[in-house]
Parts: structure tokens; C-alpha cells; sequence
């Protein structure tokens, strides 16, 4: 008889674990949704899931997930090529923390509120804990999502999900998230860190565009840093890890967009994240004017996120993240020019004011250069907001007004208009813009008995506006537009609702409203609903009427967060006019609705509904077929395709996912619905970082 060289005891003991372990792949790594087609290939061990998926040049990215408690969650992330991999970084955690304040719901307007100071009250910031209890691996198309359960912070709970794209060495990391409690919001940094020395190095781009590096030292207290593309980067001997947030929905509302030092480094962040890292983050002051924090309505799943890249070298690194961007500027498109409105930059009262001081100003202020940078070729000002003398006396206004014109026709040049424009915020109720397309010398007040124009021997007409009718009357004779600024909200809640049947707005001059990411909502796969449900609302009302993407804010300087908080419009017209000439033709494409409107990265050259554009009239058939027809270029994977329409009542919309898309792509797609009964229609294409693009409307009529 042979006797065992171990004791029972310890033989048992050994084979309940090696079976606790298979229970826990078996059982608690779901592998059900995963598909070995889709391109990646997953292997589980015990609580160990290794992923590998396809990156470019034929390369594959490779990451280890463990999955037991006490380990670091990724134990490596490499990037691999002829059989070689590079450890890009190891033994890190995902760390998530979250601020929660409250929501002011009953002064104002409920979610779409602006003018809440959410730091001004009570808040707390918790660490977002995770529970390694299960995990499911998900294939959605080209995509790997990993989902591991539990996460939790205070009221809040939900998943962490990290998600994988076949063709590009990017990942997402979620902390998917949810609360119970109503009057809720929220900000919140995150990062990855660990307790060992994962990098050599840390890298970031100045705001002035330089990339500069530091020797890392787990010493090191945390610093916040403010840099260029909102991007931090750890880098070894073997690679590159880049760091970064969703370019435009990171980033809520502001009246500016400071550069606030949306990334950190080091140790014992904000003395909640132990250990060494790199990630990003909020200033809980913002601007210290109006700081609305995102919304996070009871049972919305919050997505609290942040993108990571693989890269052979901290050089490429950055370059490949400033790819999806187009390096922060608006890449020209054939047959458009890009048009961005509504800034309170003020440039003439300074100019004024350092008229009377004799003080010297650069010829072109620091703001034109970075519009230029940015791509953008024509900016609508809207000027002496709370500045300025709207009402008189006449002589002061009218000088302005001079000073402004001359301003801006000095400053337009090379491709590049600065035209004028002011939000009156008289007459038609709530906050809207003008706009002409020539100088236009008016005065916000008219006396009884004066009349509505004059000559003037130095500034030639001159009117005076004393109510709606004369508004509407200076429109008619000058062929100038108005709009909502920022409706259903801040200035102009309730707005325009309430004049929506009011002469002034059912007229062609008044040109609908504007769109904005506002209020912020991380819990939505798009931005800016509430203005996009604005142009359904009209549309339903039988108002022949769009919006125009605004940014609506006030300084503009060169290391300035511009791109994070910017939108454009891309407007269908090969060649601009000189300042010089009417701008007539930057009018007419806007109100025919020959445009469209994008953060950036998702493009839209081309977009039809049985061969009609935006803002032309298609025929449906007898049966209400309809061939719609885009073409769409994008940076990003895209998340999904909408086809929005209505019937004068109703909004219906039609969902197309896009879960085969990869990076830097483009298509033309060809979607075929049944509109019978609809009265219009319109599209709008979104990528995973909720990044967008919307047309205008096409109306439809049958045959």
C-alpha cells in the first residue's frame, strides 16, 4: 500500500479550491453573448480573462483582466505584433471618483436649469468601490465589452463595463451607474492607478501645443495640469498609455471655457485615490459664475467614462489621439464653409476703454487667431450683452455700433469672417439673436411721435425700435434674421413656447433657435436633447423653422478648453462673400436650412430623403416609402443612425445601430422606412463618445 505524501486535509483543501475557482469561470464569467466571429479572441482561467482583438497594421492589442479580489484589475495591457508584445502597462486599477450635489428643480425649469450654483450647497465626493462578484463578456458587432459587476458609491450602483474596438488599440472604461435619489447632480474624475511603478514617465501637450514630459517619482504628490487635447499620458520602455475623457460631453455647461486643469498625476488624488496615477478631472468651481454639474435624474444610468490608447511611443500617442479630433479644429469640407455664433467677447468696449486711456491694443486680438486655428471661417458675435448703451443716448449707441462694424471688417480677411451681431433681448420676449447681412444702425428705444427711420449725415439710416411690430418691420426691411439663444432655458425658459403663435415668430425672419450641449446628461448617447426636441416641437407646430449650433460664450484665449465646449455649423455654400459685400448668401443658406450642425468628428456631406435636401419638400409615394440617403465620415466608432419624423402630433423615431462601425471611417448609407402620414423628417448620426451630427428638416408631402 502507498501512502500519500500530503496530508488529506491539505488534498482537499486544494481540490475545493481548484473547483471554487472553475465554479467562478464557469459559472460567474458569462461567455453566452461573446461571439469567437467577431474578430476578438477571449480566453478565460480561472478568475482570469485575457482579450485579445485586432488593432491596426495588423497588430492586436492584448489585455488580462483578473478578476480576484485584492489583485489589480488589469494586470497588463500590451500592444503585440509578429508574435512580440509589448507590456504598455501593468497592474493597474480602474479608479472612479464621484461629487454629488443637489439639483435645483422647482426656481427655474426643472432639468434644463443653467443658472444653478451646485457647489454653492451641501456636496460630498465618494470613491466609486468595485466588487468583483461576476462579469459577462458582450460582443456587440466589432466591439468586446467586458462587464464586471458590482459598482457602488453612496446611493449610486451599477456596472463597470470596459469595451474594446477591432481595428484601434482604444478602450473605454465606464463606471455604469444609477441612483434612486431624485434632484441629483453630479461631476467626476477618474483615472487608472496602481501601487507599483507602471511608467517611467508622464507626458502631456502645453497649451501652447508643446509636448513636455516628466520623470515619474510614486513620491510625487498628485498635480492637476492644464494641457492641450485633455489628454495625460504614461509612458515605459515599451509603450505608451494616453488618457483622456469624451472630447465635448466631459465638459458641462459654462458661461467660459477656461482651461481648468481637466487632467492630473501622481499620488493620493484629492486624498481619495491611493496609490500612483494618471486620469482626468473636474474643477467643482467651474468658472465660479453659473456651475450646473451634470444632471443625474433618479434611474438614469450615469456613464462615468474615460478613454485609454495603446501606442508604441508617447509621440505617437498623442498624435493618434489628436486624430479623432482633427487636431481641435473643424476639418474643411468641400462645398462648406464652417459658421459659429454667439460670443459675448466685448472686443469693442475694450477698445473703446482704451481709447480713453490711450492705451495701445494688438492689432488683431488673441481671439481672431484661435477661431482661425479652430477651422472656423465665418464667427457670428453677439455683442454689448450687459455692455453698451442698447437704448442711448444715440450718439454713444451709434459710435458703438461703428466701432463694432469697423472692428470686424478690419479683422475679416483670408477666408475668414467676423461679422456682427447682438442679442437684444428686447421686445420679442426671452433671449434671442440678430442677424444682418450688412451693417444695420438701430437704437433700442423709440419715443412716441419719433419716427421708426431717420438719415443720418454720418451713419446714413438709423432706426429706432420701440416694440415687436418695429422689430419685426427692421427685419422685413433689412432682410435680417432672429432667433431663440438657448431656448428653454437660462434667459429664455419658457421661450419660445410662449410667442409661438405671435406674428413676429411665425415669420419668415424668424429663423427658429439655436443648439447647445445644455444641460449635460452623461446618461444620454447624445447631446443637446433639449434643444434637438425643440426643432421636433416646431416641425409638429407646421413652422418651417431650424437651429443653429451656439456656443454662447464669453472670453476666447489661446489656452482656452474652446474645442471642448464648441460645436459648428457647416453651411452649403462653395465661397464665402468679402465683409464688403452682403452676406445675403450666409442668410439665404440658413434660412433655406442648407446646413448642418456637428461637435466635430461625425460629418454629414451629404443627406437625402428621395432625392430632396434639408429644407426642400420630398414626395412620398402612394405607400410612403422613402430612400433616405447620407453619406457620414467619423473619427470614432459610431454608436447609432436616427431617422426622427413626425405628423404634426407626433415624434416618431427609427433607430439603426452601428455596432460594425471602427474607427476613422466613412459611408454612405441608404435606409429605407415607411413614412405614410409623416409631415417631416430629419437625421442625426452619434458616435460612442457621444460626438454628433444633425441635419436640418426635409418636409415631406404625398403624392
Amino acid at each position: 500500500m502507498i501512502k500519500p505524501n500530503i496530508p488529506v486535509r491539505a488534498l482537499l483543501a486544494f481540490i475545493l479550491t481548484v473547483l471554487s475557482g472553475a465554479l467562478f469561470s464557469q459559472e460567474k464569467i458569462d461567455l453566452v453573448k461573446y461571439n469567437k466571429k467577431n474578430g476578438a479572441e477571449v480566453e478565460v482561467r480561472d478568475k482570469i480573462i485575457n482579450i485579445s482583438w485586432p488593432v491596426r497594421n495588423n497588430g492586436k492589442g492584448r489585455v488580462k483582466i483578473d478578476l480576484q479580489d485584492g489583485h489589480p484589475l488589469f494586470a497588463s495591457l500590451q500592444l503585440c505584433k509578429n508574435g512580440k508584445c509589448h507590456t504598455i502597462a501593468k497592474d493597474l486599477d480602474p479608479a472612479f471618483v464621484i461629487t454629488i450635489g443637489k439639483r435645483d428643480l422647482i426656481s427655474q425649469n426643472g432639468w434644463n436649469i443653467f443658472f444653478d450654483k451646485v457647489p454653492s450647497k451641501p456636496f460630498e465626493a465618494f470613491n466609486v468601490q468595485l466588487e468583483k462578484s461576476s462579469a459577462q463578456v458582450v460582443s456587440e458587432g466589432s466591439r468586446t465589452k467586458v462587464i464586471v459587476s458590482k459598482v457602488t458609491a453612496s446611493s449610486f450602483s451599477g456596472d463597470l463595463e470596459i469595451t474594446f474596438y477591432n481595428g484601434s488599440p482604444l478602450i473605454n472604461i465606464a463606471a455604469v451607474m444609477s441612483t434612486g435619489v431624485d434632484s441629483t447632480a453630479i461631476v467626476y474624475d477618474a483615472g487608472l492607478v496602481g501601487k507599483n511603478n507602471a511608467w517611467k514617465k508622464i507626458a502631456w501637450a502645453s497649451v501652447d501645443d508643446q509636448l513636455q514630459n516628466t520623470s515619474m517619482n510614486m513620491m510625487d504628490t498628485s498635480n492637476n495640469l492644464a494641457v492641450k487635447y485633455r489628454t495625460i499620458i504614461g509612458e515605459n520602455a515599451e509603450g505608451s498609455l494616453a488618457l483622456f475623457p469624451a472630447p465635448h460631453q466631459y465638459f458641462y455647461p459654462l458661461d467660459e471655457c477656461f482651461n481648468l486643469k481637466f487632467v492630473w498625476y501622481g499620488t493620493d488624488y484629492r486624498r481619495m485615490i491611493k496609490g500612483y496615477g494618471i486620469g482626468i478631472r473636474q474643477d467643482l468651481y467651474g468658472d465660479h459664475r453659473f456651475v450646473p454639474w451634470f444632471n443625474a435624474p433618479p434611474h438614469t444610468r450615469q456613464r462615468l467614462n474615460f478613454f485609454c490608447l495603446l501606442a508604441s511611443n508617447t509621440k505617437d500617442a498623442l498624435a493618434n489621439v489628436k486624430q479623432f479630433t482633427h487636431n481641435d479644429t473643424y476639418a474643411p469640407l468641400k462645398g462648406y464653409k464652417t459658421m459659429t455664433s454667439h460670443y459675448h467677447i466685448e472686443h469693442v468696449t475694450k477698445m473703446l476703454e482704451a481709447q480713453k486711456k490711450n492705451i495701445a491694443l494688438p492689432d488683431t486680438p488673441s481671439f481672431v487667431n484661435v477661431f482661425k486655428r479652430t477651422g472656423i471661417n465665418i464667427v457670428h458675435l453677439a455683442e454689448f450683452h450687459g455692455v453698451g448703451h442698447p437704448t442711448g443716448p444715440d450718439d454713444v449707441r451709434l459710435r458703438e455700433l461703428k466701432t463694432l462694424f469697423d472692428m470686424c471688417k478690419r479683422l475679416s480677411q483670408n477666408n475668414f469672417l467676423l461679422l456682427p451681431g447682438e442679442e437684444p433681448n428686447n421686445f420679442f420676449g426671452g433671449h434671442w439673436l440678430d442677424f444682418f447681412p450688412k451693417p444695420v444702425y438701430w437704437i433700442m428705444s423709440r419715443k412716441a411721435g419719433a419716427p421708426f427711420v431717420t438719415q443720418d449725415s454720418t451713419y446714413g439710416k438709423v432706426y429706432r425700435i420701440g416694440d415687436k411690430q418695429d422689430m419685426l418691420n427692421l427685419l422685413k426691411a433689412e432682410n435680417g434674421l432672429a432667433w431663440t439663444a438657448h431656448a428653454r432655458t437660462k434667459g429664455s425658459t419658457g421661450f419660445p413656447d410662449a410667442y409661438k403663435n405671435e406674428a413676429f415668430f411665425t415669420s419668415p425672419q424668424f429663423f427658429g433657435a439655436s443648439w447647445k450641449a445644455l444641460p449635460a446628461d452623461l446618461s444620454q448617447p447624445r447631446l443637446g436633447k433639449r434643444a434637438l426636441d425643440l426643432l421636433d416641437d416646431m416641425a409638429n407646430w407646421g413652422l418651417k423653422k431650424s437651429i443653429v449650433g451656439e456656443a454662447d460664450l464669453f472670453t476666447i484665449e489661446p489656452e482656452h478648453e474652446l474645442y471642448g465646449h464648441l460645436n459648428i455649423n457647416y453651411l452649403q455654400m462653395d465661397k464665402m462673400p468679402a465683409y464688403n459685400q452682403s452676406w445675403q448668401p450666409i442668410l439665404d443658406v440658413m434660412s433655406s436650412g442648407k446646413f448642418f450642425v456637428t461637435t466635430g468628428e461625425v460629418l454629414m456631406p451629404s443627406f437625402t430623403i428621395n432625392s430632396k435636401g434639408s429644407g426642400d419638400t420630398a414626395t412620398l409615394n402612394a405607400d410612403g416609402k422613402a430612400t433616405i440617403k447620407t453619406s457620414l465620415s467619423w473619427t470614432f466608432p459610431l454608436n447609432f443612425i436616427e431617422v426622427v419624423s413626425g405628423d404634426g402630433k407626433n415624434v416618431y423615431r427609427e433607430k439603426f445601430d452601428q455596432f460594425e462601425t471602427t474607427t476613422f471611417g466613412n459611408k454612405t448609407f441608404l435606409l429605407n422606412l415607411n413614412l405614410k402620414g409623416r409631415k417631416w423628417a430629419r437625421i442625426e448620426a452619434w458616435d460612442i463618445a457621444a460626438n454628433g451630427v444633425f441635419s436640418q428638416i426635409v418636409w415631406l408631402k404625398g403624392n
